[in-house]
């Protein structure tokens, strides 16, 4: 180490000079910075209310570049020098990520349907079908859109067939068959709530440029019937070949395993959720076992280590082989194969693609005889991920999957040596205990490093989760995963029944475990969304912690206790009404929400009490006849919103507000309300009076409003477009709303 840099546990004096001298003693553990670096890029991107050019995320890496070059010049000349090497890597890394973001978006681009278009004939080829209890979902590679030009026409549609509609089932819909159907197109949907997940967008990376349902049975053509000239790529008919496998599977197992267990097998072997009862799936969520069902590193690596160990023993079974050929390097490459395949069988979702470039590292330091470094295979995973996919890190799978990995890696980095110096203790009592104790460990970490997101993202709580996990996790790596690898090689002889049943006894014990925990009192609870502040705030903390080995790393426990007491200061709003205005919920001084009318969306109100931390709808409010001339005064007493043929009324902290649709009640509504919402034109009766007004065109051009009355007075709201900006995604107005 030079001069200039201190040695290990010393530094100048002064407080910037110890912390150069802690930065320079974790020198290796720099370059784990790199994804954060470009993360941060990336959520900058996605973070502006406008679409930028492609020109700063250019220019700062050009400084970067420059900066980078001058310093590492200096270090060779004159020994000094690190601060720009440092300036450039805190410049280049987000410009990095800003540029991939950028660049991914204008890849994608792809012509959207802006406003409900049909009914249309619809004619392409099936891409994917996701069964489902209430009809499948199809997704359709578009040839043509009646009344649409070639020009205007979307790329992929998404599209839910009632099963009212199919005479045979869903056995013709087969990925790669042709499909001509009448539909009803959409808009792919904005966010249900303003910050709220933005379909939208995630349609826009998929190439999906509308949404409906189909209005009559399709008519099928088989696959390899002609097809328009030009239509459907080399890579496009191998995914669709790979979907079509997904979907033989899929079929093949709900066959052999019928009801709840026969789903959560299908959703293990294909990635498809949509054949599991939404009871189990309430059960699961709430015994804090959701995790399992989700494709992810568990099962990456249970499939992985499953083919390379059971390989591996076999081959030694053949003295001849095991004494002259490197059996091991041949156990990695079938391994590395088979998750390749079980990636590609799944759905390549973003935790199955982190775990398999994990994998993949790993076994491919077996096959050349090298070691491999955990944690620096968690920052290559999530620098791919970020370059290829970089609207992924706005979303659960990214966050949740890569917290827990790098949290267990960081834990067990800490835990090796007690827990090798327990495992090495003889007795078979003290080694199930090590066990047993290794499980809970592994779910505390993970746990405690995911329940920031999940709430986030879920706003619910499982208080069992622990001991749901101790019970679930060893069934689902000892039991229910060696029983579906063994049923993937089964399934070309057609022997498949015979591990799917056993598998399916495994599972029927996971719902168990999950209805017993989910029926205790108190087994899960909802809280607010954290804002976002509060989450990035948990992030840095989190990342503070788990990359650096110094004490100092414990300073990220005053950014993740700063990020959750953040819910403390961000009140969920006071009211909510839809971009059509059918929907509107009024927030009681109990925290309860109250719903006026029942045409809304059911969906909408679920986003809207998940985010407010309720975990019940409560009934809507039933329209109260009153006489107009007995006037508002009276209506004080009645709770915090009635209703009549004319108009909703709610008082709020001592705010009233008024929601009109009938232009009658202007006349007497205006001059008394704080907040008048107009779901009809006033041009006979006009509105005076009120410090704010929201008129029916302002709802559909900005989306779902929030409101917030504050103690001194002052009205603040939020609309679903001031939240989006002007994206590609967005379309004109951006307000569009589920």
């Amino acid at each position: 180490m030079r001069a200039d840099i201190p040695e290990r546990g010393e530094a100048p004096g002064g407080s910037a000079g110890r912390v150069a001298g802690w930065l320079a003693a974790e020198r290796e553990r720099w370059a784990l910075w790199l994804p954060v670096g470009i993360g941060a890029g990336v959520a900058g991107y996605f973070a502006l209310p406008f679409e930028p050019d492609n020109a700063p995320g250019l220019i700062a890496l050009a400084v970067a570049l420059g900066l980078g070059c001058l310093g590492l010049r200096m270090l060779r000349a004159q020994g000094r020098g690190e601060a720009l090497v440092i300036c450039a890597f805190l410049i280049g890394a987000p410009a990095v990520g800003f540029s991939a973001a950028k660049y991914q978006s204008d890849a994608a681009a792809a012509p959207v349907i802006l406003k409900r278009l049909g009914p249309v004939k619809v004619m392409g080829r099936i891409e994917m079908v996701e069964p489902a209890l209430k009809g499948p979902r199809v997704t359709i590679a578009v040839y043509a859109i009646d009344r649409l030009e070639a020009a205007a026409t979307p790329r992929r549609v998404r599209l839910r067939l009632r099963p009212r509609l199919l005479a045979d089932g869903e056995r013709d819909l087969v990925p790669g068959a042709g499909i001509t159907i009448l539909a009803m197109l959409l808009p792919p949907p904005g966010p249900a709530v303003p910050g709220g997940f933005d379909f939208a967008r995630a349609a826009w990376f998929d190439g999906i440029g509308g949404v409906g349902f189909a209005l009559r049975a399709p008519e099928i053509a088989p696959p390899g019937a002609p097809v328009p000239e030009g239509a459907g790529g080399p890579m496009e008919k191998f995914f669709t070949a790979v979907a079509g496998l997904r979907r033989q599977i899929f079929s093949r197992i709900t066959g052999i395993l019928p009801g709840a267990s026969g789903g959560i097998a299908a959703a293990l072997m294909t990635g498809e959720r949509g054949a599991i009862p939404e009871t189990t799936l309430e059960a699961v969520r709430a015994a804090g076992l959701a995790h399992l069902l989700a494709i992810s590193g568990l099962h990456i690596g249970l499939v992985t280590g499953i083919l390379f160990f059971g390989l591996r023993a076999l081959l030694a079974l053949i003295p001849r082989l095991a004494l002259n050929w490197p059996i091991k390097k041949w156990a990695a490459g079938a391994a590395l194969f088979g998750a390749l395949a079980y990636l590609l069988l799944t759905g390549a979702t973003v935790p199955t693609q982190r775990a398999f470039l994990m994998a993949a590292l790993v076994l491919g330091a077996v096959m050349v005889d090298r070691a491999a470094l955990n944690m620096r295979l968690v920052a290559f995973a999530a620098v791919a991920v970020l370059l290829f996919s970089p609207e992924s890190l706005t979303g659960p799978s990214f966050q949740m999957s890569f917290a827990a990995v790098g949290a267990l890696i960081a834990g067990y980095e800490v835990l090796r040596r007690p827990l090798s110096r327990l495992a090495g203790e003889r007795g078979i009592g003290r080694r199930v205990l090590v066990y047993v104790a290794g499980v809970g460990l592994t779910t505390l970490i993970a746990g405690l490093a995911t329940a920031p997101f999940a709430l986030y993202h879920f706003n619910r709580f499982a208080v069992f989760g622990l001991a749901a996990n101790l019970g679930a996790v060893p069934l689902t790596a000892f039991w229910i995963m060696p029983a579906a690898t063994l049923a993937y090689l089964l399934m070309p002889f057609g022997l498949e029944a015979w591990a799917l049943e056993p598998m399916g006894w495994g599972i029927d014990a996971v719902i168990a475990i999950a209805d017993t925990i989910a029926r205790q009192p108190g087994a899960s609870f909802y809280v607010p969304t954290l804002p976002v502040w509060g989450l990035v705030l948990i992030a840095l903390g989190g990342l503070w912690l788990i990359l650096w080995r110094r004490p100092w790393r414990l300073a990220g426990l005053a950014g993740v206790a700063a990020g959750l007491a953040s819910l403390a200061f961000v009140p969920p709003p006071d009211l909510l009404i839809s971009g059509d205005g059918h929907t509107l919920a009024v927030r009681k001084a109990d925290g309860t929400l109250v719903f006026a009318g029942g045409k809304g969306s059911k969906f909408q109100r679920q986003v809207w009490l998940r985010r407010s931390g309720l975990a019940a709808e409560q009934a809507p409010v039933r329209n109260r006849h009153r006489r107009r001339s007995s006037g508002l005064s009276a209506l004080k007493d009645r709770g915090a919103l009635s209703c009549d043929p004319l108009a909703c009324v709610a008082h709020i902290r001592g705010r009233m507000v008024s929601v009109i649709h009938n232009p009658a009640a202007a006349r007497e509504d205006c001059p008394q309300a704080d907040l008048v919402i107009a779901l009809t034109t006033l041009y006979r009766f006009p509105c005076r009076g009120p410090a704010h007004i929201i008129t029916r065109l302002r709802l559909a051009r900005a989306g779902t409003h929030a409101v917030w009355f504050a103690d001194d007075g002052t009205i603040r709201v939020e609309t679903v477009a001031g939240r989006r900006g002007r994206r590609p995604w967005t379309g004109p107005g951006g307000g569009r709303s589920r």
